[in-house]
């Protein structure tokens, strides 16, 4: 599989002429593992949407090895980006092994083909969900639903890998594995991008970080933008810096 470099150039979306994002760039590397991280309503999951092609931007373009994406034809896009929204509502009835086979579609013509049927049963094999394969997806518990269709996307094979709060609702065990997994897929040189909301998770699984704030770009960069001053800016409030192994964590300190 090729690595992809990703950039966005001057990304800037509305919603009903209220600013989401504004004028948005940055590059991510090849192979990466990047958060997107801020406070609620700052931009992250539209800027995913932006980059997938689901939204379109007012103004500027995203780039995957320097072609514009609005040029790639709906098999185009859909072979480059894997997408894993927060919540997949309305999952019809299917197995867990069906449901992964679905992001093959990209890949079958007339007819589902063994290659298809023996992708998404590696992947099931990767992802240890051997177990679990004839299951129906919507009587699984949250954070094995979550692993489907991270699996569902990478049946797409794609080069990039966006995900919009991976983590959400899940129990610290779940969180855990899920981050995990993405680390390990980012080795296997797929570009990764999470919109998460755990600071804490993220400055432990992530090496690239986009802070946003009300739409703008706030700081970008690897570990080293994680200061107290950053963090405090950007989510209005005061914080603890720890060090353990090389991790570093925060704690939001209470008022009073």
């Amino acid at each position: 599989m090729k690595e992809m470099k990703l950039t966005l150039d001057n990304i800037t979306f509305s919603y009903n002429g209220s600013p989401v994002l504004e004028n948005v760039t940055r590059e991510i590397p090849k192979g990466d593992f990047a958060a997107i991280v801020g406070p609620n309503g700052s931009g992250k999951s539209t800027l995913l949407r932006c980059i997938d092609g689901i939204l379109k931007p007012r103004k500027g373009t995203v780039f995957v090895e320097n072609e514009n994406i609005h040029h790639f034809n709906r098999h185009e896009k859909a072979r480059t980006f894997g997408y894993v929204p927060q919540e997949a509502r309305n999952t019809p009835p299917a197995t867990v092994f069906d449901t992964v086979l679905m992001g093959r579609k990209p890949y079958i013509g007339w007819r589902i083909k063994e290659r298809d049927r023996n992708i998404t049963a590696r992947i099931i094999r990767q992802l240890d969900m051997e177990d679990i394969a004839m299951k129906d997806v919507n009587k699984l518990s949250g954070g094995q639903r979550q692993r489907v269709f991270i699996a569902r996307a990478l049946a797409q094979q794609p080069n990039i890998l966006l995900l919009d709060e991976p983590t959400a609702n899940l129990d610290l065990r779940h969180q855990l594995e899920v981050l995990q997994l993405l680390r390990s897929v980012s080795k296997d040189e797929i570009t990764t991008l999470v919109a998460i909301h755990d600071l804490n998770l993220a400055a432990q699984y992530c090496s690239n970080f986009i802070m946003l704030k009300e739409g703008k770009i706030f700081a970008t960069g690897g570990k080293e933008i994680l200061t107290r001053e950053n963090i405090e800016n950007l989510y209005n409030i005061k914080v603890n810096i720890f060090q353990d192994n090389g991790n570093v964590f925060f704690v939001p300190v209470e008022k009073g």
